[in-house]
């Protein structure tokens, strides 16, 4: 136990210092492989706890102290390393508002990053399904404490980062001791959270724990819960500005039409309003009257109508019908027998003038000249071959005959004048 002087860290990453109290000093060195183990960054001055082995360096000849553990004397280390990183990082900027990145309104995607198997999990999803129902979640799975936690929780953020498949980030984990939390302490995870495109919430311990990482975070939320509350709070925010904005619109249009009813009433009671309706009345008494002269006109010219009609009944009446269809029956006959007559006579024309044409038709027919002998040629679209420059060599032909036809190929042909 003693006093830290004359620090020298060396490149190689061991650590020369010297070790003193009120009585006497020695000489001490903590190797790389103890060094790098420290939750702490030693400096003069500072009083320290440490556990080694006493050793002679044989250059010198001199006593030292392999230091194989090594801590401060009252605070702990990690509360030192803890603000020795948080006084760095805020030198750096890294904490300041005007860098802290806007989480947005309307998340299609959240994506968590966390123990798949812890509470905050649960919480989040919980929150998330419940009232943001249509929100779609993506979820890193990570270990939250322990060496490699804070590897693998930077590992999510770059991958989301990478793939730009998600609208916020939460970073979360349930409640622990100061040892529990220190993976939210380490300066890589820090700087990777600052260096993120995609705002991240920070959702670390209890309320009262504060982390690096909730420095650094663009929002903190005290509880995992909470900060599934921070993501879906501006969606109902935006539900309930709607429903505000609706029931305002209706009653500002209840108000309005209330006042137009109101303003109707109004005119209805005006002295010009009724000089209107008498103006009507006064219209309506001169269509009354021109559709009782109508009526009138109607009803005379149906009486004179009916008169002319009783009239033509009575003639009708006092003529000898059966004579008039006795008349009408003999010239129908003579009419029947004209019209059989000249059809009879028409039907020999056209029979006759029908076999004459028969007669010519077949006497033209091509078949009569295949008949004796000829044949017709066709090539395959069916064209006939009039000339033997239609043809060459190698070409299918039908041939047609009188009783049928035949196919053909031309194996050579020969022109006028050609031998």
């Amino acid at each position: 136990e003693g006093e830290m002087s004359n620090y020298r860290p060396s490149s190689s990453g061991h650590m020369y210092f010297t070790i003193k109290d009120g009585d006497a000093q020695i000489s001490a060195v903590m190797f790389r492989s103890s060094a790098r183990l420290l939750r702490f960054r030693p400096d003069n001055g500072m009083l320290l706890i440490g556990r080694g082995r006493v050793t002679i360096y044989d250059q010198r000849g001199q006593l030292q102290i392999n230091v194989e553990y090594l801590e401060p004397k009252g605070a702990g280390a990690l509360q030192i390393a803890f603000e020795q990183l948080k006084a760095k990082l805020s030198a750096e900027g890294l904490f300041d508002a005007e860098r802290k990145k806007p989480i947005p309104k309307l998340p299609r995607v959240v994506g968590i990053v966390t123990s798949q198997s812890g509470a905050a999990i649960r919480d989040i999803l919980n929150v998330l399904q419940r009232r943001h129902e249509d929100v779609h979640i993506l979820v890193w799975p990570a270990q939250v404490q322990g060496e490699t936690a804070a590897r693998e929780i930077a590992d999510g953020i770059r991958y989301f980062n990478k793939n730009q498949n998600a609208d916020v980030l939460i970073v979360a984990r349930g409640g622990g001791s100061v040892e529990d939390l220190a993976a939210f302490n380490d300066e890589g995870l820090a700087r990777t959270i600052a260096a993120s495109a995609i705002p991240i919430i920070s959702a670390i311990g209890h309320e009262t724990d504060f982390t690096i990482a909730d420095f650094v975070a663009d929002l903190r939320a005290p509880t995992p819960s909470a900060a599934a509350e921070l993501v879906v709070e501006a969606k109902h925010q935006l539900e309930a500005s709607v429903r505000n904005l609706h029931d305002r619109l209706k009653n500002m249009m209840r108000y309005r039409l209330a006042l137009s009813r109101q303003r109707v009433n109004a005119v209805s009671a005006e002295a010009a309003f009724e000089r209107m309706r008498h103006l009507v009345h006064r219209h309506q008494q001169h269509v009354d009257q021109f559709t009782f002269r109508l009526l009138t006109v109607e009803r005379s010219r149906l009486q004179a109508l009916r008169q002319r009609l009783d009239v033509a009944q009575a003639r009708v009446r006092h003529h000898d019908l059966r004579r008039t269809i006795s008349l009408q029956r003999h010239g129908l006959e003579r009419g029947n027998q004209q019209l059989a007559a000249t059809m009879s006579r028409l039907l020999a024309e056209r029979s006759s003038r029908l076999g004459r044409l028969q007669s010519q038709l077949h006497a033209l027919s091509p078949l009569r000249v295949l008949e004796r002998g000829y044949s017709l040629a066709f090539d395959d679209s069916g064209t006939l071959i009039k000339s033997v420059e239609q043809v060459r060599e190698g070409q299918e032909l039908r041939t047609q005959f009188a009783d049928g036809e035949a196919k053909s190929r031309v194996t050579s042909r020969r022109g006028p004048g050609e031998t």
